[in-house]
């Protein structure tokens, strides 16, 4: 007989730095409720993306797989491979109630309805891919402010005007709550909330925006040597080219970053409220995550791309279950998005796909004694993943990251270009070692890593030979 399998809040922000947590060393903005979060369970500060761009990443931490290995490498796909199950799948299966609501992103979306999997897990999906107004029918967040006689064309003339009661990441709260308030028949629950905020555009409501001096915020890591690094650069695509902070008004948009995320924070505590009103807190794992960060001006580069710096890839990882995860532990080790899966399987009891790449994280999360030490090194993966509608300069660029303790190396292949960074020395990257003939054995040993974890992480269709 097994016991009770636990809940899972499961609250996943689009284009969220590692580095927009209060609890987490950022005294410029609040974030009182996802602080408790970390007060309550275990905060990742290294944890990394699979890749820089919303569809990969997604499609990553969700089957436990790397994306070139699940046919998810483009920021876009016509449709979802079916190359693994989800693990929202694999839950359902084994008898959770899975619910969603707002982003999916398996697909492309741009001016359609994202087109679902044969088989997702999800009983409940309220889809909302953004708060734009650019679908006809299918758009539940639009159809919500509908039924309340808004139109939401309307009032994203005056984005900044929407009152936060009506804001898309209060409503992807709301249908939580009331998902988690609701009766599941005896079944445990996963609950996926994925808030739109704080993807660009940058608009959080005025309120929000009015709680910051803008000039006293500490502005982007930027030299002027960023400008020849992202001239080298040129050919690689990124979705707007390099320039001095002050020409697009990065403190400006750090305070409307910022805004959006205390929005999110506001929601993340009404659904732990929730969690506490209902008496389900100590039965459910509340998982706070993004999918891939944000340049926010970082190096003279806004929004995403082919890059691999800390700001992009680094994205925040707390994971809260009372009584059974340990209480304000922050872990320093290398983890991955993708070991989020085989870590959700085995705390509900279920078995782990031996295709399956992460590695579960329960150790960390529940032995106090365990040291510090998850994985040797991280990797990210970009294969012309952004969209060509997205840059002026579309090339298809293919690129890799590895990082370990002190290094990160990014190979741009085809380019005989890349990136060595020692982060001790230089942690905000600015010194690209690249060309140091001193460090040719560091860079070596480098890229054979990369090279032998990109062949294991080749997928063989082992499970489907038949050998004679």
């Amino acid at each position: 007989m097994k016991s009770k399998r636990p809940n899972i809040l499961w609250i996943c922000s689009d284009q969220q730095r590692y580095d927009t947590i209060g609890a987490l060393n950022n005294s410029q903005l609040n974030t009182p409720n996802i602080d408790k979060l970390v007060a309550t369970g275990v905060a990742f500060e290294r944890a990394f993306c699979q890749s820089p761009i919303c569809t990969p990443s997604r499609a990553s931490f969700l089957t436990g797989m790397y994306p070139s290995s699940v046919h998810a490498c483009g920021n876009g796909n016509e449709y979802w491979a079916e190359a693994a199950p989800l693990v929202t799948a694999l839950l359902a299966d084994a008898g959770y109630d899975c619910a969603l609501a707002g982003k999916f992103h398996l697909a492309g979306a741009y001016g359609r309805i994202e087109p679902r999997p044969k088989h997702d897990g999800y009983r409940l999906f309220h889809w909302s891919h953004d708060p734009e107004d650019q679908w006809d029918a299918g758009h539940e967040y639009a159809d919500w402010l509908a039924s309340l006689g808004h139109d939401l064309g309307e009032m994203r003339k005056r984005p900044r005007d929407i009152p936060p009661e009506l804001h898309q990441t209060t409503w992807c709260a709301d249908r939580a709550i009331d998902f988690m308030e609701a009766d599941h028949g005896g079944k445990p629950w996963l609950m996926s909330v994925n808030i739109f905020d704080p993807h660009e555009p940058f608009d959080p409501p005025q309120q929000y925006l009015d709680r910051f001096d803008i000039d006293s915020l500490s502005g982007p890591k930027f030299r002027e040597s960023d400008l020849a690094a992202q001239a080298k650069l040129s050919d690689i695509d990124f979705q707007n080219p390099g320039r001095r902070p002050d020409e697009f008004k990065a403190k400006w948009i750090q305070a409307a970053y910022y805004a959006m995320i205390e929005l999110i924070d506001d929601n993340v505590g009404r659904m732990l409220e929730s969690l506490e009103r209902s008496g389900q807190r100590e039965d459910t794992i509340v998982i706070f995550m993004s999918d891939h960060g944000e340049m926010l001006g970082d190096h003279g580069l806004l929004l995403k791309g082919c890059r691999f710096y800390e700001g992009l890839v680094r994205v925040p990882l707390i994971m809260s279950w009372p009584g059974q995860f340990l209480a304000g532990r922050r872990r320093g080790a290398l983890v991955e998005l993708l070991d989020i899966a085989p870590t959700l399987l085995e705390l509900a009891g279920e078995p782990i796909p031996a295709r399956m790449q992460g590695i579960s994280l329960r150790t960390l999360l529940s032995d106090g004694g365990a040291q510090d030490q998850h994985r040797d090194f991280v990797r990210c993966e970009y294969y012309s993943a952004i969209n060509p509608a997205m840059t002026e300069n579309y090339s298809g660029t293919y690129a890799t990251m590895i990082r370990d303790e002190r290094y990160k190396l990014v190979v741009y292949h085809g380019h005989g270009l890349g990136e060595l960074f020692d982060l001790e020395a230089d942690p905000d990257e600015f010194d690209n070692l690249w060309d140091d003939a001193t460090l040719g054995g560091i860079k070596l040993e480098l890229m054979q890593r990369s090279f032998d974890a990109l062949a294991l992480a080749t997928d063989t269709g082992a499970e489907q030979i038949t050998w004679f």
